[in-house]
């Protein structure tokens, strides 16, 4: 073949020979496709991607991207990726996770993952329940879910993903449906672009123990999602309606006339955190929920800094002996009758 034909892509490469096997239905199908498409799209380097998962349904991901990958331990996948990416920072590093895995009891490590801007790309896929071991509450299932572990009603809040990334210190926050293919390929393509702590939620159905709780978010019948643009106007409903700021920045709901958008709160992905804050309180069911990039934000990442300081110290110090070090300082030797010297 000439050198001249280079060789494109396609979604099937990055396609394995196992059978996809979740419930027919679910979402994490979509998801899969989307991933797939925009990665081929993107003409990424299989050999430099890898996907990192927990335990879950949506960890099964691993299996299916014909890339390097792996399927850890329950809750863990952002600290596998994470020991991954400080010793290997010329890869890029995929964590897959659900609402369960990564916000129960993976919250510590995810909540570190994103304050130390390990330049990762965390996607999370939120169908507010545990789906793997047959339906009990998660942290993110609303107040009263009936569910296998609560019979009678979940009686906690529930954890707001956005609110939580953006608090660790995330610098890069998202939100998207796992049927809009269109919106989740623009956004993945955006967070591939982005060097440092990436947070992608994904609403995500679970057609077995979860059915339609996302009805009318994901398909916008009756104007329950704002899709966000940049320098555009927060508007929903076919945009009749929009946020304003009232008194103590409280959002309120109003009617756009004639299409005066004036009075409006004007969208900006690299607004400040108090704007992104603010705006991931807009959830279900007394506002409109934001879909798209809520906040981004540069600034080094944790790999950066810390192969910076080990140049630093070479650079000072020179080049270390592993050996002068072991016998350097507080040490002494066992002879052969136990006494030390």
């Amino acid at each position: 073949m000439s050198e001249s034909v280079k060789l494109k892509l396609s979604k099937k490469d990055l396609e394995t020979d196992q059978d996809v096997r979740w419930c027919p239905g679910c979402g994490d199908y979509a998801i899969l496709a989307t991933v797939q498409r925009t990665l081929a799209n993107l003409q990424v380097k299989r050999e430099n991607t890898v996907f990192v998962s927990g335990i879950g349904c949506s960890s099964r991901f691993p299996y299916y991207m014909n890339t390097f990958g792996f399927h850890t331990i329950h809750g863990r996948a952002p600290a596998v990726a994470s020991g991954l990416k400080i010793t290997r920072p010329e890869l890029d590093v995929w964590v897959i996770t659900g609402d369960g895995d990564g916000l129960s009891i993976g919250g510590n490590h995810m909540v570190h993952a994103l304050r130390r801007n390990m330049d990762l790309k965390i996607i999370l896929f939120n169908n507010q329940i545990y789906g793997l071991t047959k339906g009990q509450y998660s942290p993110t299932s609303a107040l009263g879910t009936r569910a296998a572990s609560t019979p009678s009603g979940s009686v906690d809040h529930p954890l707001n993903p956005i609110s939580l990334a953006l608090g660790a210190g995330a610098t890069f926050v998202a939100r998207a449906a796992d049927t809009d293919a269109k919106s989740l390929g623009a956004i993945l393509e955006k967070a591939y672009q982005h060097r440092g702590a990436v947070f992608i939620e994904i609403l995500q159905n679970c057609p077995v123990f979860n059915d339609g709780v996302w009805e009318g978010v994901k398909d916008d019948p009756a104007g329950k999602q704002i899709l966000l643009a940049d320098g555009k106007p927060l508007v929903f409903a076919g945009g009749t309606k929009g946020i304003k700021l009232g008194a103590g920045l409280v959002p309120e709901i109003v009617d756009v006339v004639d299409g005066d958008t004036s009075q409006l709160v004007v969208h900006s992905e690299l607004g400040s955190p108090v704007y992104a804050h603010l705006l991931a309180q807009l959830v279900q069911p007394d506002y409109p929920m934001p879909m798209g990039v809520l906040y981004r934000h540069d600034k080094p990442t944790y790999e950066q800094l810390a192969h910076q300081q080990v140049v630093d110290a070479t650079t000072k110090l020179g080049k270390g002996d592993l050996n002068k070090l072991m016998y350097s300082g507080m040490v002494w030797e066992v002879g052969a009758d136990g006494t030390r010297h």
